[in-house]
């Protein structure tokens, strides 16, 4: 079964995370949502509050196959002060691990110097941060185990590549349809 963590952090886009999740579990991977706080209660960017399944855990990340870092304000910014999550961040890409980021996040990618030379995409007006990346318009792209998407209007196409990419096209296809994803 596919591992996958979703970070969340106080300020996180509430769309794009819980998409991601939802439409993962539909294809039954191992999603743990995983708060960076150490209170598992978490506020969205729209004050939608969330229950997480744990709070930050290196040692639950070992064997995850994927990552993946919601976008939203300050959301972003949080998991981006976070020593741990840049860990975690640098490990999982080293290792060829599935890291994801959509919105503002994938600016955390850029700063840590990850996205040099490979495609991307991100929330409009973020592009600044993308550093050494070759910014393509969205709503998703894909460079080798990265994948960065643009934001809330392009949520199920980002969980789409995710399953894509740690299934198949086939499980994707059918996901698709089976959630009336006709666009």
């Amino acid at each position: 079964m596919k591992k996958v963590i979703v970070f969340l952090a106080d300020g996180f886009e509430e769309v794009e995370a819980l998409t991601t999740v939802d439409l993962l579990r539909r294809v039954n991977a191992n999603v743990i949502t995983m708060s960076i706080t150490e209170d598992i209660v978490v506020c969205g960017a729209h004050d939608i509050i969330v229950n997480t399944d744990s709070v930050f855990d290196k040692d639950e990340l070992n064997d995850a196959d994927a990552i993946v870092l919601p976008g939203g304000m300050p959301g972003t910014l949080n998991l981006k002060n976070h020593d741990g999550v840049e860990d975690i961040v640098f490990d999982f890409v080293k290792k060829g691990k599935l890291v994801c980021a959509i919105c503002a996040a994938p600016m955390i990618l850029g700063e840590l110097g990850l996205l040099k030379g490979k495609k991307a995409c991100c929330y409009p007006g973020m592009e600044e941060y993308l550093h050494g990346a070759v910014v393509e318009g969205g709503p998703v792209s894909i460079d080798g185990n990265i994948i960065t998407g643009v934001g809330v209007g392009g949520a199920i196409a980002f969980a789409l590549e995710i399953v894509k990419y740690l299934f198949d096209e086939e499980t994707a296809k059918e996901l698709k349809e089976s959630v009336v994803d006709k666009f």
